[in-house]
């Protein structure tokens, strides 16, 4: 099996064991985060409705940023997810890290979401 197959097989795995135990109420969002090689996005999810909450990425036009595939945009992205999320009365959510590892980019976004606002 290619490498690049087998990484992207192993990463499938992952994000559907975690979506396993992890749903997002209304009471409690799920907020779900993807990473791509240049951007980072991150979603606050009702999955009961199957609603979009609130949602921000290093694409939208309101996060000026120089770069856009490191830590500082991802803390970036945290900070305005929260102030939108906050805005429609989200308080607590549950952190899906969508099958990445919990350190770089991911976890910028997990620290500016908190310094935000944000429980969880």
């Amino acid at each position: 099996m290619n490498k690049n197959k087998l990484k992207a097989k192993r990463h499938w795995r992952r994000r559907k064991n975690a979506r396993k135990t992890l749903s997002g109420t209304a009471d409690q969002p799920r907020l779900a985060v993807y990473r791509s090689l240049n951007h980072v996005y991150a979603q606050v999810i009702d999955d009961l409705e199957g609603n979009t909450i609130a949602s921000a990425s290093t694409r939208d036009k309101g996060v000026s940023l120089g770069k856009t595939g490191n830590s500082d945009a991802a803390k970036e992205v945290g900070k305005k997810l929260a102030e939108k999320a906050l805005a429609k009365g989200v308080k607590r959510v549950v952190f899906d890290r969508g099958g990445f590892q919990y350190h770089g980019r991911v976890k910028a976004l997990a620290e500016g979401a908190r310094e935000g606002g944000l429980q969880f």
